[in-house]
């Protein structure tokens, strides 16, 4: 599901596309430290969104480092590491863990349930360590499960689910600024779960699978309503950003928030188009 909150790299300066890939290098580092290949497979940029996120909030000090990577043989890479870095690969380890095991459930491929039982104890491990957001995740992975199953066909209703969730893991620590987290993660949630049902539409509709948007396909036009419906999400969650008191990196978060995410969205589209046309 996740994938979709990056950068428009175009409009990005050249320095601060260096700071972006030094957090995403920085979370690559910091999963396949803790958790091995597995960890690094896991890595997006929602939760690189995250940690630079919280690195502008608390203003915290960032150690980079230059190393070679299996993608970048010839010459070294910066890989910036702080707390907020560290708490981002928690959370992509511990959405990517019951990832896996949905996607047991969903195909019975035993090759998901192989990496969860790799995972296993150091999810154990995020559970005592994060109780509340362990527990929001648990809910979530039950509470989507039953409204997929029932068909749910209110989007607030069910994209909320993912918003809940995301909430809970934006908020790193109970302080002044939770409750703007809250809010923010809340309708970036709500965003990402409807961009996949978007993305997944026309897959879903040929296996026959659960997708939201299929209740709604009739809208004309489609593409047009699907990013009305998106675009008040996003309005939502920026609101609440610019709410939070950040200098650090705000140009690189904002370049990310009111132009990134649209980039996804416009590809598909374009897709689409393209083999209409061609139809």
């Amino acid at each position: 599901m996740f994938g979709y909150i990056t950068i428009n790299a175009p409009e990005l300066k050249i320095k601060d596309y260096q700071t972006y890939h030094s957090f995403y290098c920085g979370m690559c580092r910091s999963l396949k430290k803790k958790y091995g290949r597995f960890g690094q497979l896991a890595l997006n940029y929602d939760l690189t969104f995250l940690a630079m996120l919280h690195t502008g909030l608390y203003e915290q000090p960032e150690e980079v480092d230059k190393h070679f990577c299996a993608l970048h043989p010839t010459r070294k890479m910066e890989a910036c590491r702080n707390l907020a870095v560290e708490y981002a690969a928690d959370m992509t380890m511990l959405l990517a863990y019951f990832q896996y095991l949905d996607h047991w459930e969903d195909d019975r491929n035993v090759a998901y349930l192989a990496e969860a039982a790799v995972l296993r104890k150091k999810v154990r491990r995020l559970a005592g360590q994060y109780p509340r957001q362990f527990r929001a995740v648990v809910s979530y992975v039950k509470e989507l499960r039953l409204a997929q199953q029932k068909g749910e066909s209110d989007l607030d209703e069910i994209a909320g689910l993912t918003g809940n969730m995301l909430g809970e893991i934006f908020v790193m620590q109970e302080d002044e600024w939770s409750g703007i987290l809250r809010k923010t993660g809340f309708f970036l949630g709500k965003f990402i779960y409807l961009m996949d049902a978007y993305e997944d539409l026309e897959k879903d509709e040929k296996q026959g699978s659960y997708n939201p948007l299929s209740f709604w396909k009739e809208k004309k036009p489609f593409e047009e309503w699907s990013r009305s419906i998106l675009t008040y999400m996003m309005a939502d969650c920026c609101r609440e950003f610019e709410k939070l008191p950040i200098l650090l990196h705000v140009d690189i978060l904002r370049n990310i928030l009111y132009s990134g995410v649209w980039t996804k969205f416009d590809q598909i589209t374009q897709k689409r188009t393209k083999e209409e046309i061609g139809g």
